[in-house]
């Protein structure tokens, strides 16, 4: 890969130029590497990203504050991920639509690197953290583990493992393995996929990265959502002739389709991007692909709260009245062994941390609309709105 070298930066294209210096993209506007129509294109992206990733995970951090019934274990990871979202919105989405708006990174070296860090922890925390849900949801519904019951420890440890595998990933870049520099058009930062052959080993950096940030939490997400929708449709036959189980069943696969496809529209881009500029060193690309990637990630601090948090409102919020009923939202009332029917009964039940999403969504528009959602989905007039599966009730169903 061909391109021009600075003290703090690495531009993947040659320039002619003797003085390297002149044209630093911590200096001057870096318009001889596109228009100004792009440049401002990205920096109206940036600012969405930047004002919408914010409020709706400031909201979703607020609303838990302000609502007691918010603050249960199952609902700490969400809180968790709106926090790693607001640390990339506030820093990656907004220094980087300054940037993009002057045409180059006008806050120094030394912020470069804060950026980059602060994007790449926030990233792989919010990254690792749909792992997390993806595994809470495992052992709440599938029940892998006898007698297992979700608690406050569990969900706390939960919330701590996506810091400690973000930190894993974005501290070595401080210390010489990688560095972080400008990227793309060289107005947002992030790691060097670009120089090779040096003291900063950035081929096995990204290899790390690919496997450990990308291919690892893949893996868990397809797997543990897969069981979840072979439980699903197991328990769904013995449910054959009933149309609005059969409704809720289609209503869960594509919510599953929906979170798996997000994560890819995210993270596929640059990851990809990352190990084709490791793998064709001695090939040119168009900056524009290089900047684009980066754009996705960061936009997935507006993709998950949207997924995660106010999705989902149609089929299984006429669950929760249903299923529990007087028994509340214990999960610990029924038995591992059940007829399909009980099983189904159950597998409802345990969606329960997909049911609490909807809370949130309930107090948030409280919250903004002063007290009154305009759009009258409070969980207490829930149950009269949607799909019922009526023909699996408390009262039905007994284990066997």
């Amino acid at each position: 890969l061909t391109g021009t070298q600075g003290s703090d930066f690495y531009i993947p294209i040659p320039l002619d130029t003797n003085n390297i210096t002149a044209l630093s993209p911590f200096l001057v506007p870096q318009e001889h590497l596109g228009t100004s129509i792009l440049f401002n294109s990205l920096a109206f992206f940036t600012f969405f990203l930047f004002v919408a990733g914010t409020i709706i995970n400031s909201l979703t951090i607020v609303c838990t504050i302000q609502y007691k019934k918010l603050r249960s274990h199952l609902n700490y990871i969400l809180v968790n991920l709106a926090v790693s979202n607001l640390l990339v919105s506030t820093f990656g989405s907004f220094l980087a639509f300054y940037a993009f708006w002057n045409k180059y990174f006008v806050w120094g070296p030394m912020t470069c690197k804060l950026e980059g860090f602060a994007s790449t922890l926030g990233g792989m925390v919010s990254l690792w953290s749909l792992a997390v849900i993806a595994v809470e949801r495992y052992l709440v519904i599938c029940k892998p583990i006898s007698n297992f019951t979700f608690k406050n420890t569990h969900a706390l440890i939960g919330c701590v493992i996506p810091w400690v595998f973000g930190s894993i990933s974005a501290v070595p870049p401080l210390f010489g393995w990688s560095r972080y520099i400008p990227e793309g058009l060289q107005c947002s930062c992030g790691p060097d996929w670009y120089t090779v052959k040096n003291k900063y080993n950035n081929e096995s950096y990204v290899m790390f990265l690919f496997c450990f940030c990308f291919g690892i939490p893949l893996f868990i997400i397809v797997f543990s959502y897969s069981q979840l929708l072979f439980t699903l449709k197991s328990a769904a036959r013995a449910q054959e002739q009933s149309a609005s189980t059969q409704k809720a069943e289609r209503e869960v696969t594509k919510m599953v389709v929906v979170m798996v496809l997000g994560f890819l529209v995210c993270w596929m881009p640059y990851t990809l991007f990352s190990l084709w500029v490791v793998t064709h060193r001695n090939e040119s690309f168009d900056l524009r692909f290089a900047t684009i990637p980066s754009c996705f990630s960061k936009s997935s601090t507006v993709y998950n709260p949207v997924i995660y948090v106010l999705m989902n409102k149609q089929v299984l919020v006429g669950f929760e009245p249903m299923a529990f009923g007087s028994q509340g939202s214990s999960l610990n009332h029924y038995p591992t062994s059940c007829t399909l029917q009980y099983m189904f009964h159950m597998v409802f039940i345990r969606l329960k941390p997909t049911l609490s999403f909807l809370q949130f969504r309930s107090c948030m528009m409280k919250l903004i609309f002063c007290g009154k959602s305009p759009f009258g989905d409070d969980e207490e007039g829930s149950s009269s709105q949607v799909t019922q599966v009526s023909s699996v009730s408390s009262s039905q169903v007994s284990p066997s």
